[in-house]
């Protein structure tokens, strides 16, 4: 049972340093390399993916539909999953984090960005977008601490993807930075106020391997 995690490559947004959530940036041509790179190294290292989780945004499905060819698997399943979406950061999506830091000072912003209970200001109002017009209103958040993000990414987690994992499958997920800490957060039982400690980098292939019982067996980064 194999599960690899791997974060979308550089966005736009991380190279002008503003905070993304459900906005759809795309990827940088860096970001576009880094795909590949992670694809090549799957593929060096052995591993044949069998199916694949992405969020509904595209720098996560490009990466994933980049590192599928790399690993010449482009023909498996792709289940694409809003529960896999970056965490929405609400009011502060499309702020630049440097101006923010400057404005709110680095502690708050690093209580937004890390805390597990933090939520970042309200919006307004969602982006009128047509990839949730079949979700019940009340799923679209208005902002989400890291706590409320968990709560949207294990459900895919418990009823989609480990039952793949049970069957044998390689499966990889391709998310964001946050709903990726949020997962291995899960995974690895680390408390919840150790979560600021969880680096998730763009594009680095993370490894799980799992036991009969379900347990970690092996973790490595490729």
């Amino acid at each position: 049972m194999t599960l690899i995690l791997i974060r979308h490559g550089e966005s736009e947004a991380n190279f002008a340093n503003y905070w993304t959530g459900w906005l759809d940036v795309d990827l940088t041509s860096k970001g576009i390399e880094q795909a590949q790179e992670a694809g090549k190294k799957l593929t060096d290292a052995g591993i044949v993916i069998d199916a694949a989780f992405e969020s509904v945004l595209k720098r996560s499905i490009k990466t994933a539909q980049i590192v599928l060819e790399q690993n010449r698997c482009l023909f498996v399943p792709e289940i694409k999953s809003w529960r896999l979406n970056e965490r929405h950061y609400g009011a502060l999506i499309g702020e630049n984090k440097d101006q923010m830091a400057a404005k709110f000072g680095e502690a708050q912003v690093q209580k937004w960005r890390r805390n597990f209970e933090e939520i970042p200001p309200l919006i307004k109002e969602n982006i009128d977008d047509r990839r949730y017009k079949a979700l019940d209103p009340r799923l679209i958040p208005q902002s989400e601490s890291l706590r409320m993000t968990s709560e949207r990414v294990l459900p895919l987690w418990q009823d989609r993807i480990w039952p793949l994992l049970k069957e044998g499958k390689t499966v990889l997920v391709c998310g964001h930075g946050n709903s990726l800490r949020v997962l291995i957060q899960y995974l690895e039982s680390i408390p919840k106020d150790e979560v600021d400690s969880i680096m998730v980098p763009n594009a680095a292939p993370l490894l799980y391997q799992f036991d009969s019982f379900g347990q970690i067996s092996n973790k490595k980064i490729l």
